[in-house]
């Protein structure tokens, strides 16, 4: 590890609901890397785990327990970072919540609770992180999206809008950071269904047991794209499978379509046969004290894909170009010594 590494500046990365899923993979990605990774989270349990994945990774953990929900919290959490680690590099916004339910059937507690954490953790997780990365005019931050940041679907209506104002508010920070010359980053990845475990902790009120839209794919898949994205920032936007890219141009060419495709098979698509087993994590987090760690993988490692096409050729468009032309250019070439073939040759 360290001869791999030896070559290669070790950054001071942050990310937020690093305790499981995607957010867990992620620190684990960067630790792989040789980084110092602060892990924020609410869950203690899952936090203690996380801690221990990054430094067999290679990393350096770095544990501060906050919900993102609490703008003074995260200004606070961002501080201890940077009083260990002396700077923050790269900033990974991620935490979020959910209710799997009918709108009508959530309450406006849990509707404003999702709204807090999921977007306005993002926030305040940018603004804590611009506090120290504007004065040096340094450093990168990813806002983890999905595609419902584009393409509402059912059942999920307070995340869906909190993914809907992320965007708009990246967008936003984007430009002015454009307009003042600013070498800080920002960017965003949009991500299709993940094998993660808030199926089996999010608050649901469905019949059967909540499960995410199929194709579904491994988060180490995202955590590639999350640290790509980090390491090239200058780039607005990272589209992660397949399915994304297609829900996202069928969104924005045919979107009423849509809304009657997903009205019929959206609701069923979510759910699974059997009984829905988690309290939810919406108010007491279910890694914590008295929880467990769930790790970064939900129950769906059987059918989840560990790899997408589409997010390789992603990360690497100049590589993809450049066999494209070559590819051009001989069939170019081929093409014209046929020809050549097949003209009677003149003295």
């Amino acid at each position: 590890m360290g001869t791999a590494l030896s070559g290669r500046r070790r950054r001071a990365v942050v990310v937020t609901g690093a305790s499981a899923g995607v957010g867990r993979a992620t620190a684990v990605a960067f630790a792989a890397r040789g980084d110092r990774v602060a892990l924020l989270a609410r869950g203690r349990e899952g936090l203690a785990a996380a801690a221990d994945d990054v430094e067999r990774a290679g990393g350096e953990a770095l544990v501060v327990p906050v919900d993102m929900a609490d703008a003074k919290a995260v200004e606070d959490a961002a501080q201890q970072v940077v009083d260990a680690f002396g700077h923050i590099d790269v900033w990974v916004n991620n935490a979020f919540a959910g209710v799997f339910a009918p709108f009508r059937d959530i309450t406006p507690d849990e509707f404003r609770r999702v709204t807090e954490v999921t977007y306005l953790g993002y926030v305040f997780g940018t603004r804590a992180a611009l506090r120290h990365m504007l004065p040096r005019d340094h450093g990168t931050i990813v806002q983890v999206g999905s595609a419902l940041a584009y393409r509402g679907i059912p059942l999920q209506s307070a995340y869906c809008g909190a993914k809907h104002a992320i965007q708009g508010f990246n967008e936003s920070l984007r430009c002015e950071l454009l307009h003042d010359g600013s070498r800080v980053r920002t960017t965003m990845v949009q991500l299709p269904a993940m094998n993660t475990p808030q199926f089996e902790w999010v608050l649901s009120r469905l019949p059967g047991r909540a499960r995410p839209v199929a194709p579904i794919f491994q988060p180490e898949v995202a955590a590639r794209a999350v640290v790509h994205a980090a390491g090239h920032g200058r780039r607005r936007e990272y589209w992660v499978g397949g399915s994304t890219v297609a829900t996202l141009i069928a969104n924005a060419v045919a979107p009423g379509l849509l809304d009657r495709y997903l009205g019929r098979t959206g609701f069923a698509s979510q759910q699974d046969q059997g009984e829905h087993r988690g309290n939810g994590n919406l108010w007491v987090p279910a890694d914590g004290p008295h929880g467990r760690d769930h790790g970064a993988h939900g129950r769906f490692d059987a059918e989840a894909r560990t790899r997408s096409a589409q997010d390789w050729a992603s990360r690497n468009r100049d590589r993809v170009g450049a066999v494209i032309a070559v590819g051009g250019l001989g069939a170019a070439l081929t093409a014209g010594l046929r020809r050549l073939g097949r003209t009677p040759s003149r003295r």
